[in-house]
């Protein structure tokens, strides 16, 4: 079932919604030193966002909201957001096309019961959006439980910020850093614990 919301309160709930989405973006750029050029995968659940079971409720204005709020932040920072689709899409990407360009790129077009509000959303906003099956982001946002591990760097270290739901949606987020290799003679860059620097 789609979810939408029709109410006197909408416009207060879809701008907290977006007030959240924004504050985390904020954090997350800030906890990730994240820098141009960088991907952040997300995964987002409208339902959950709403008081719904995962997959239950998927709501485009939520979606909407959630995206804008992101972007706000993301957008003028040239860090680029890779909205994860629901199961029902095997969990393939949306992503602007700069972003991955000499990635394999697959075929389909998501909706909010096929893919999601939220990728829904991304694709419709995106200047020239694509679907992969994959990539390796350099941090994410978990909104709900849709599990984005799969598409993270390694080695993915939790991060835990100040906002920790959007709407009714939980929220996790992680960011990455280089694996350390060599053992108990090897040297390390001890900025690299933080992450990847920008070159």
């Amino acid at each position: 079932m789609s979810g939408t919301i029709h109410d006197a309160e909408s416009t207060v709930i879809l701008q907290a919604i977006h007030n959240d989405a924004a504050a985390a973006a904020e954090q997350l750029i800030k906890a990730a030193k994240l820098h141009k050029g960088q991907i952040v995968v997300v995964g987002c659940s409208s339902s959950e966002a709403v008081g719904r079971r995962v997959g239950s409720w998927s709501t485009p204005e939520v979606g909407q909201a959630i995206y804008d709020g992101l972007n706000s932040v993301f957008g003028p920072s040239g860090i680029y957001i890779a909205a994860q689709c629901c199961e029902h899409l095997n969990r393939a990407l949306i992503v602007e096309h700069e972003a991955v360009p000499h990635a394999e790129i697959v075929n389909v077009v998501p909706q909010p019961k096929a893919g999601g509000s939220f990728a829904t959303a991304a694709y419709n906003n995106f200047k020239h959006p694509v679907a992969v099956e994959e990539l390796q982001a350099d941090a994410g946002l978990d909104i709900g439980g849709t599990l984005i591990g799969m598409h993270l760097k390694k080695v993915a270290v939790p991060v835990r910020l100040e906002q920790d739901h959007i709407g009714q949606a939980l929220l996790l987020a992680a960011r990455v850093r280089p694996k350390f290799i060599g053992g108990e003679r090897a040297f390390y860059n001890n900025a690299l614990k933080e992450g990847y620097p920008e070159f």
